[in-house]
């Protein structure tokens, strides 16, 4: 068999390359006999490993009969592919798997791109015809009681971890006509839970700034995680409610459910989109307010994005102390000004004065992340907020990142912060250096 995709890759790629360089001729040939011998409809009933492990005999079959000299991996990749393309997501299923692989991003059935340690990369091979990626999407949208076709052309779903997809993962769907592009798949597999020592061996953050984090965290400080798409906002946010005590309550909210928190009481709520008749759809901003009923002692928003930033920072100032949230902001002066900007969505109508003393009172710390070029996600900047009431906007450094010198720099710690860790019996960690005192 030919092998006309696997040169010029190493490493990483080539584990998933191996896993897809099987012709695509010979797929579509292959898979065709095997629709002539075997009826698909009659095996839908069987567990799926011993659904795949049938058919795997019965292709072995096949290629011994039509005479084709393979060797024994081109064999098995061969099969591989073909029961892929048959019962499952074709080129998807060696991805899906890929533990280096964050994002995938299907172009047309002929392009594939995956996102790997931060970068994009193309996938040697794509899936054989567009008739082929149609099914796969139904496939994927199907299993979660979902619909996409010409009058219903895009979906936003969650996918369930399972043994297809170890992660889970969130998918989105955009078809022809509003596509030029073809049938166009986005699939986020959701991130590994990371701890905060993981991310200091990543080069996230030193351990002065981690210390600190930890100590806001169980402090009751209400920290406000900010960055671009794809910057690791969600990973720190995991990795920082590990220190959130098992003794209390937390209700999350999300859009699609990625945090996996290891406390024993914890409440997960899911936004739920419109159904085919465009009812039934249950926004963020619902399950913040229906959350304040469920007696939480801290709430956890993956992502602020509309008027529910009105009703989280009302939280923070009612008795949620110790609350985090998400946003997208390119600083953390602009994640003030774009929270403020959002809590004046709500259909309430608030004073803007009125909004600026919510936002000062309610945010404590503001933790700012980038991705950069060579893929690393890092924390770039910690600010406190040390305006209040209706004052303007007022942030002071408490940690930053110097690119020239490549090395993270401190700042003395606020007064308002050291007095807020000493109110909560936390003290100040030892670690964190003082300006100009060598550790």
């Amino acid at each position: 068999m030919r092998n006309s995709f696997s040169s010029g890759f190493s490493g990483p790629a080539a584990a998933a390359t191996r896993e897809i360089e099987a012709d695509d001729l010979q797929v579509r040939r292959f898979k065709q006999i095997l629709l002539d011998e075997i009826d698909l409809q009659e095996l839908a009933n069987l567990p799926a490993e011993e659904r795949r492990a049938r058919l795997e005999r019965v292709l072995a079959h096949l290629i011994s009969r039509e005479g084709v000299i393979l060797s024994s991996r081109e064999r098995a990749i061969l099969i591989r592919r073909v029961v892929d393309e048959s019962i499952g997501l074709g080129v998807l299923e060696p991805l899906l798997v890929d533990p280096t692989i964050s994002e995938i991003m299907i172009n047309g059935h002929e392009t594939v791109y995956v996102e790997r340690f931060g970068r994009l990369e193309r996938i040697p091979s794509g899936f054989t015809s567009e008739d082929q990626l149609l099914q796969t999407i139904d496939r994927i949208v199907s299993s979660v009681n979902r619909r996409v076709d010409e009058s219903s052309p895009m979906v936003d779903a969650r996918l369930p971890a399972d043994a297809r997809i170890p992660r889970g993962a969130r998918v989105n769907v955009v078809l022809p006509p509003l596509s030029l592009s073809g049938p166009v798949v986005t699939i986020r597999l959701f991130p590994r839970a990371y701890g905060l020592t993981e991310l200091l061996e990543r080069g996230t953050l030193d351990q002065p700034s981690a210390d600190l984090l930890s100590a806001c965290v169980r402090a009751r400080q209400n920290i406000i995680v900010s960055g671009g798409t794809a910057s690791g906002k969600t990973t720190l946010l995991n990795a920082l409610s590990q220190f959130v005590p098992d003794r209390e309550r937390i209700v999350t909210v999300e859009d699609a459910a990625e945090l996996t928190l290891n406390q024993e009481h914890v409440i997960r709520l899911e936004t739920r989109p419109a159904n085919v008749d465009g009812r039934g759809e249950v926004s963020v901003r619902e399950l913040v307010r229906n959350s304040l009923r469920m007696r939480p002692d801290r709430i956890i928003v993956g992502e602020v994005r509309g008027g529910e930033a009105l009703d989280m920072l009302q939280a923070m100032n009612t008795g949620h102390e110790g609350s985090l949230a998400t946003v997208h902001a390119n600083s953390a002066d602009d994640a003030l000004s774009r929270i403020e900007t959002l809590a004046t969505m709500s259909d309430v109508e608030v004073p803007f004065l009125a909004i600026r003393d919510q936002v000062n009172n309610a945010i404590h710390l503001i933790v700012q992340l980038s991705r950069h070029s060579d893929g690393t996600r890092r924390i770039v900047e910690m600010a406190y907020v040390v305006s209040a009431r209706r004052e303007e906007y007022l942030l002071q450094p408490v940690m930053g990142w110097d690119p020239i010198d490549r090395r993270f720099v401190h700042h003395p710690l606020p007064d308002r912060l050291t007095r807020g860790l000493a109110q909560a019996g936390v003290p100040v960690p030892g670690s964190w250096p003082i300006p100009g005192v060598s550790p």
